[in-house]
C-alpha cells in the first residue's frame, strides 16, 4: 500500500479527491490537509509516500513546499493553472492534473506513482541487501567472487589462495587475511586456523581437533576450537 495524503485549502476540491484516492485499491489516506504547513506536521508524525497537492494555496503554496521538503515524497499535482506545468516538472512530480480532472486520468496518474513507487522500493532493497560477492584483483582485472562458489581459503604471506567450486586451480590473490575477515559474512565462514577459512556449508564432518570437506582434511587450530565447537552445539 502506498501511504499519501491529499492537500488543498478548497473544500470541495478536497472531498473529491478523497472519494478518488479511495476508490484505488493500492492507495491508503492517511490524512487531508487544507494547508501545506498541516500536511507538514502530518509528515513529521507518519511515513508518507505520495501527497496530492494544489499550487494556489494561502501562504505557502503547493510548489513552494515539494521545494522546502528535505526528504521529498512522490508528488502529483493537481491544479486549476496550466502555467506551472514546467516548474512542477523541474522538481520532479510524477503528474500534473488539471481540474477538473476526470477519474480515468486521476487513475492514469496513480498507476504512474505506482510503477515509481515500485522502482524506487526495489533500488531500496537492493542497496540494504546484503552483499552475495566482492572483487579481487588479478592480473590488473577485477575479479568477481560470489561468496557460494568458495569452498575455503589459504594464506600466505601477503597472498590467498581461493579455491573454488567447479576450479581445478586455486585463484592467487594479494590480499591479507585480516582483509578478507572483514569482507566474508561469518554466518557463511569460519576461521578454523590462522592460515584457513572454510565454508560452512561445505563442512561434512567434525573431529576433536579436525574437521572435513569431503574428504579434504584440516587441522583446527587450538585457539579456533570453540567456535568451531559451536557450530555442533
Amino acid at each position: 500500500m502506498i501511504k499519501c495524503i491529499a492537500i488543498d485549502d478548497e473544500p470541495l476540491a478536497l472531498e473529491l479527491l478523497k472519494k478518488y484516492i479511495n476508490k484505488i485499491a493500492f492507495l491508503n489516506l492517511v490524512a487531508t490537509c487544507d494547508n501545506a504547513f498541516d500536511a507538514m506536521e502530518e509528515m513529521q508524525k507518519q511515513q508518507v509516500d505520495l501527497i496530492f497537492i494544489d499550487i494556489q494555496m494561502p501562504e505557502l503554496t503547493g510548489l513552494q513546499f515539494i521545494s522546502s521538503l528535505e526528504k521529498k515524497p512522490l508528488a502529483i499535482v493537481i491544479t486549476a493553472y496550466k502555467e506551472f506545468a514546467l516548474e512542477s516538472f523541474d522538481l520532479d512530480v510524477v503528474d500534473y492534473l488539471l481540474k477538473p480532472v476526470p477519474m480515468d486520468r486521476f487513475l492514469k496518474a496513480c498507476n504512474r506513482a505506482k510503477d515509481r513507487f515500485g522502482m524506487l522500493t526495489a533500488q531500496t532493497n537492493d542497496q540494504t541487501k546484503d552483499p552475495d560477492h566482492f572483487f579481487v584483483n588479478v592480473d590488473y582485472s577485477q575479479v568477481k567472487l560470489k561468496f557460494i562458489d568458495i569452498l575455503w581459503l589459504k594464506g600466505y604471506g601477503d597472498y590467498l589462495k581461493f579455491y573454488l567450486k567447479n576450479n581445478t586451480q586455486p585463484l592467487v590473490v594479494r590480499m591479507s587475511f585480516k582483509e578478507i575477515v572483514s569482507i566474508l559474512p561469518p554466518k557463511q565462514f569460519i576461521r578454523i586456523h590462522k592460515s584457513y577459512m572454510v565454508a560452512i556449508d561445505e563442512i561434512t564432518s567434525i573431529r576433536k581437533s579436525s574437521l572435513f570437506l569431503g574428504e579434504l582434511e584440516f587441522s583446527v587450530g587450538e585457539s579456533y576450537k570453540e567456535s568451531v565447537e559451536k557450530l555442533i552445539g
